[in-house]
């Protein structure tokens, strides 16, 4: 089975300008993804998709193939990002490439372990058409996140059918997707992550920060440089 591995990175962050290629305790931030995938025993090959040349340069320097600067209209603030994966798979396997198997990896989620990919991988083998990852939330829409009614109130986001929960730990668990890590069987491969009924690996909060704010960056900078949280 041939397992390649898509890291997706535009270069016009809104956020955090210029985060996948911000220096992050000396580095890189996409360089720790890639160096992640490239360790992996069970990821084949490491294919980045980005429309920056300043991220391609980098991507190429450290081992990841670039085979294209991504089109315009995929590139958006507002563009989804599996079909930029759908692009990506479909020009490797026209110019050649057999996709039994594919693991995304957002480079702005550098703190997951080689294990979770493997967990992902393992889903995949074992049946699932595609997983994703989140950790157990800490607010739950059952018990503490609210919405605005249309006459200004607040209410919950999912009011129980009878009564009210009056405590978190006793209203449903829910997770909080984290973009970490996406996998998918190559004919699972669809337009949106929900076109299938993709199964859930769950990762610990430590190790599920997203950068998408200058906040979640010194988090991560901070796990990295002082407690050296990554793992090749």
């Amino acid at each position: 089975m041939t397992t390649v591995c898509t890291i997706c990175a535009r270069g016009g962050s809104v956020g955090v300008p210029g985060k996948n290629i911000r220096s992050l305790c000396g580095k890189p931030l996409i360089v720790y993804s890639i160096e992640q995938a490239l360790a992996h025993a069970r990821i084949d090959s490491v294919h980045v998709s980005t429309d920056s040349e300043e991220i391609a340069r980098i991507a190429e320097q450290n081992g990841a193939d670039v085979p294209f600067l991504r089109p315009t209209e995929l590139a958006t603030s507002t563009a989804a990002k599996v079909p930029a994966i759908i692009h990506l798979v479909e020009y490797l396997e026209q110019n050649g490439a057999t996709v039994d198997t594919i693991v995304d990896l957002d480079p702005t989620s550098p703190l997951r372990s080689p294990e979770d990919i493997s967990a992902c991988l393992d889903m995949i083998e074992g049946g699932a058409a595609s997983v994703i990852t989140a950790y157990p939330a800490d607010k739950n829409p059952y018990f503490n996140m609210v919405e605005l009614a249309e006459d200004g109130t607040a209410r919950l986001s999912k009011p129980p059918s009878e009564g009210v929960f009056v405590a978190r730990q006793a209203a449903p668990e829910v997770y909080a997707m984290n973009a970490s890590i996406y996998a998918w069987r190559r004919d699972a491969l669809l337009p949106s992550v929900w076109d299938n009924r993709p199964a859930l690996h769950v990762m610990p909060r430590e190790r599920s920060i997203d950068v998408d704010s200058e906040i979640d960056f010194k988090l991560v900078e901070l796990l990295i440089c002082e407690n050296g949280r990554v793992r090749n």
